[in-house]
């Protein structure tokens, strides 16, 4: 099993990361492509584990898939054979779930395996299972699976989602962009990955106003084309290298990203001690010099502070001079790295959602192991602080989420190799 080490011989990084498209946007731009009766070129895809995992999950349905040179991907899906997605395929993959939508919608029926992933909380399905109920669909979980049929197509419907969900709310856009009348899905969620995705489905010829809000409108169409579409850059990816730029009081340059996107982080990074400053797609941290100040934190969907850069915060508030908190409410296990990081020197004490963290000067190296893919990521910033040399197990969780991470380190200064 492959492991990532590093040590702090480096002292400062410097340069520019180009930030590669999102994850979260393209998995479910992929399953989207379902949707469509001709084919679908996509760019800025990365080239990352759980992209891998959705393309040969869509090649066991029978989807063409060509590659070109400039690692566009064609997806073609007039001809699919399966309309199942199996537990090999996606047991290791929570956004397996998000072919259930567009398989229902296009064909009237699905077979979908329950979807693993990172263990860091309970993800209940029950939300896009009820809101295709109430489009029509006739649902049991059976064995593990989730089994889907529709008698003609969906019909619109006005959801209340109980909660605000991610994959819920893709997943819905999808199965409503082909039913027959309007679907309204009210408390959805906001992401740029959500917007993405509906901007996406509009370009191919689907009916949908709201988006960027937390209520939308889908007007059912018939029928939806293939379209050429650029995923959006990753947000999280961008705000773990300015976190990285932070943790070393040092400058660094994310280029490729939307600042947009990285609103309540930005505000987060000021009030540590960090210069920030945007142009239309690059953002320069400056912490050349300075200690990080302690910043207190809770975790919210977005437009606010999100739970995927609450771990590499963490990091920066374990070095930081004074006590800080960070309350988690999206995932009640998403603390599974403090215990890592205690191993390192860290001083957090865990009181049920709320972590509270004493700062201390210096991290120590440690033999570390990754739980969860932010938890991996916020291992890789301690350990470019961190006295002596950092051996991280378990980076296959990594890998899930950040492409190239280690040429992309090394490109501004860090030293860190894979074994």
């Amino acid at each position: 099993m492959d492991k990532l080490i590093i040590d702090n011989s480096q002292g400062e990084l410097s340069g520019k990361v180009e930030i590669s498209g999102s994850k979260n946007a393209a998995l479910p731009i992929l399953m989207g492509c379902l949707l469509a009766e001709t084919p679908v070129k996509l760019a800025n895809v990365p080239h990352l584990m759980d992209v891998t995992t959705t393309l040969h999950l869509l090649g066991a349905m029978g989807v063409g898939l060509l590659f070109d040179e400039n690692r566009c991907i064609e997806i073609d899906a007039s001809s699919v054979s399966h309309r199942e997605a199996t537990y090999e395929l996606v047991k290791t993959m929570r956004a397996s779930i998000l072919v259930l939508g567009p398989l229902l919608a296009r064909f009237g029926e699905a077979k979908v395996s329950l979807p693993g992933g990172c263990a860091i909380g309970s993800r209940p399905v029950n939300v896009h299972i009820d809101g295709m109920r109430k489009m029509g669909a006739e649902i049991e979980v059976e064995n593990g699976y989730i089994l889907a049929r529709s008698n003609g197509r969906l019909h619109g419907a006005d959801i209340e989602m109980p909660i605000v969900t991610v994959t819920g709310t893709e997943n819905l856009i999808m199965a409503a962009v082909l039913a027959e009348g309007t679907t309204t899905l009210r408390n959805s969620a906001r992401e740029p990955e959500v917007t993405d995705l509906a901007q996406f489905l509009v370009k191919m010829g689907a009916k949908i106003t709201g988006i960027g809000t937390d209520t939308l409108v889908i007007e059912g169409v018939k029928s939806l084309k293939g379209v050429e579409y650029s995923v959006i850059p990753d947000r999280i990816e961008a705000g773990t290298y300015l976190a990285a730029a932070a943790v070393t009081q040092s400058k660094l340059t994310v280029s490729k990203v939307n600042p947009q996107h990285l609103n309540a982080v930005l505000d987060k990074f000021i009030e540590a001690g960090a210069e920030v400053t945007t142009t239309a797609d690059t953002i320069t941290l400056d912490m050349r010099g300075k200690r990080l100040k302690p910043v207190n934190i809770v975790t919210e969907p977005y437009p606010l502070f999100p739970t995927d850069m609450q771990a590499q915060f963490m990091v920066m508030n374990a070095v930081a001079d004074g006590e800080s908190e960070i309350e988690e409410t999206i995932f009640e296990n998403r603390f599974m790295h403090v215990s890592e990081l205690a191993r390192m020197g860290a001083k957090i004490a865990i009181d049920g959602n709320t972590a509270r963290i004493t700062g201390v000067e210096k991290l120590k190296g440690a033999n570390v192991m990754a739980t969860d893919l932010r938890a991996s990521a916020c291992l890789v910033l301690a350990g470019l602080i961190a006295q002596g040399e950092t051996v991280i197990d378990r980076v296959y969780h990594i890998d899930r989420g950040y492409e190239l991470i280690e040429e992309k380190f090394h490109k501004i200064g860090a030293h860190i190799y894979r074994r």
